[in-house]
């Protein structure tokens, strides 16, 4: 089967997190006939699958997802999100580019490689999940990461196949991510009567010079690797659905994506003094979704670049930009993390699509990858 079939039959598969409903049992007939041996491992309402291949030498480990987003209203697709048609040389459908197009150009990159080297100087391990995109509660991949590491099984070099480029495929790749802090803010105010203001206190007047000021505030710079933290409201609730009734409440979803110079509690410390200048009583949850990362060995960069100049002429760019990816909870292990996939215009959204160009330029470049990683180790 080659990529693009793997790809399209993977995109019919309907597996919005957590579920993988079938991905899996694909992969894994795509890949026993080639000797890697398959474990999968069940979650809370996910599961993580684990191939490897050889036994000996350093851990090269691709690490995906086969899980999606929603598709969205399918009736605005030029395309019916999970039939995986090819329109004007382009792939269209949901996981087209975020992931299932990388996931199966890997397992068909490393299919050609064993062909010519059957013995690599390597172990090479393919690390899945269906819950990349879903709620940390459903069962995470750091589980079997967990596992591992207890069994003092670590990766050495970890190509995470996130949509990480720009313009042309391979133009961009990350050695590290920004943090994520999320927050539920609820503001409590008094309910009343609109025309008695005396009477009442209005969370969504409170909100507005609140909002303005964390909307204004510069937390940290950021520095040579990373852009500085942002700061961002996702959802705003409130109102009873009456015109003349000010409500008690508001609710307020917000999310900082942090560098190293600030920590999750140094940004906690300073959301709160910001809030506590309210009139306003405030309840707040937060999540940690992830730490910052950066990947400081140079052994796989170096592996990466030269490849991608042998592809396509020159290097990459390096940008740490974007959201969190499952590469957080390896590189903590002191694995050299870097991601490097398709462009990402078109992830999460309607008519997402990678073109077949790019599905053949993508294979290339890890073929080339795998074949500098056995030039490279002895």
């Amino acid at each position: 089967m080659s990529a693009l079939k793997l790809a399209q039959s993977l995109i019919q598969i309907k597996s919005v997190s957590p579920y993988d409903e079938g991905c899996f049992d694909l992969i894994e007939t795509a890949l026993v006939p080639i000797g890697f041996e398959i474990e999968r491992v069940p979650e809370l309402n996910c599961e993580t699958l684990l191939a490897k291949f050889g036994d000996s030498g350093k851990v090269f480990c691709f690490l995906g997802h086969t899980d999606i987003v929603p598709s969205g209203p399918e009736e605005e697709w030029i395309s019916p999100p999970f039939e995986a048609k090819i329109i004007n040389g382009e792939l269209i459908g949901r996981g087209a580019a975020d992931m299932k197009g990388s996931v199966a150009v890997f397992i068909e990159s490393v299919k050609n490689f064993l062909k010519d080297h059957p013995k690599p100087n390597f172990q090479i391990w393919i690390m899945l999940t269906s819950n990349e995109e879903g709620e940390p509660e459903d069962g995470k991949i750091d589980t079997l990461i967990n596992s591992l590491a207890a069994q003092n099984k670590f990766i050495d070099y970890c190509l995470v196949g996130e949509a990480s480029s720009s313009e042309n495929v391979g133009d961009v790749l990350r050695i590290g991510r920004r943090g994520s802090l999320s927050g539920n803010l609820k503001l409590i105010g008094k309910q009343g009567h609109v025309a008695y203001p005396q009477k009442v206190l209005s969370p969504i007047l409170e909100a507005g010079p609140i909002i303005n000021e964390l909307m204004q505030t510069e937390w940290d710079e950021g520095n040579k690797f990373f852009d500085p933290t942002s700061f961002q409201i996702s959802n705003i609730e409130s109102g009873t659905g009456a015109s003349n009734v000010v409500p008690g409440s508001l609710k307020m979803l917000f999310n900082f994506r942090f560098s190293p110079e600030s920590t999750a509690e140094s940004l906690k410390d300073r959301f709160t003094k910001i809030i506590s200048k309210s009139k306003c009583e405030f309840e707040i949850e937060w999540t940690l979704n992830a730490n910052p990362y950066l990947t400081e060995k140079t052994d796989l960069l170096s592996i990466i670049q030269t490849a991608l100049k042998k592809i396509n002429g020159k290097e990459a760019e390096v940008n740490n930009g974007g959201g969190t990816s499952d590469g957080r909870w390896v590189a903590p292990s002191g694995a050299e993390v870097i991601e490097l996939g398709p462009k990402n215009a078109t992830i999460h959204q309607i008519d997402e699509k990678i073109s077949l160009k790019d599905l053949d330029k993508l294979q290339e470049i890890y073929q080339q990858i795998l074949l500098e990683t056995n030039n490279t180790i002895n």
